[in-house]
C-alpha cells in the first residue's frame, strides 16, 4: 500500500454544501471516493490510499487535471484505490464532486 498526499491552493469555497458525500466501492480495479467539507485554510487536500505502488506521477497528474476542472477550496478528499485506472479515477471523482455539491455546480 502506498499514500499520497496532494494540496491546492485557489480554488472557490462551496456556499452550502452537505458534510460529506462518497461514491464507489473498493473492490478489485476499482475505487472509493469520500469528499469532506473542511475548514482547511482554503486548501483542497486529497489524499491516496493505493495497493498499486509506484505510480505518484500518473496520480499527480491526474489530481492536477481535476483540481485545474473543479477548483474546490476547504474540501478533503480521500481516495481508496485497488488499481482503478486513471480514466476511473477522475470519473469517480467528477461523480463525487457532483453528488457532494448537486444543484451549485
Amino acid at each position: 500500500m502506498e499514500t499520497l498526499n496532494f494540496e491546492y491552493r485557489g480554488g472557490h469555497a462551496a456556499n452550502s454544501v452537505p458534510d460529506a458525500a462518497v461514491v464507489g466501492v473498493v473492490g478489485s480495479g476499482n475505487l472509493e471516493v469520500l469528499v469532506e467539507h473542511k475548514d482547511l485554510g482554503g486548501a483542497c487536500r486529497i489524499e491516496v490510499v493505493t495497493a498499486a505502488t509506484g505510480f505518484a506521477p500518473i496520480w499527480q497528474a491526474v489530481m492536477d487535471d481535476f483540481f485545474a476542472r473543479h477548483r474546490l477550496a476547504d474540501i478533503a478528499i480521500s481516495i481508496n484505490d485497488v488499481g482503478a485506472t486513471p480514466a476511473v479515477v477522475s470519473l469517480r471523482l467528477d461523480q463525487a464532486v457532483e453528488s457532494f455539491l448537486g444543484s451549485e455546480k
